[in-house]
């Protein structure tokens, strides 16, 4: 379970973003991961690290608290 990832999901479609449109701007930073990976985050199945919710806020142009549904 993570706490971010139905934000993850609200925030990709909000800026109408594909999974795997997410999947290739996370691999421009470094980050080896394919839409099955963000699949799994938007549904909770998969723990995210820090640097992980940094890098997907960076991805979604979001603020870390959009991603924890603080704003």
């Amino acid at each position: 379970m993570n706490a971010i990832g139905q934000n993850v999901k609200l925030l990709r479609e909000k800026r109408g973003m594909t999974q795997d449109q997410l999947a290739f701007q996370l691999e421009i930073t470094g980050w080896k991961v394919d839409r099955f990976l963000i699949s799994k985050i938007e549904r909770g199945e998969r723990q995210v690290t820090d640097k992980e919710v940094l890098l997907l806020a960076d991805a979604l142009r979001a603020k870390i608290k959009e991603l924890f549904g603080r704003e």
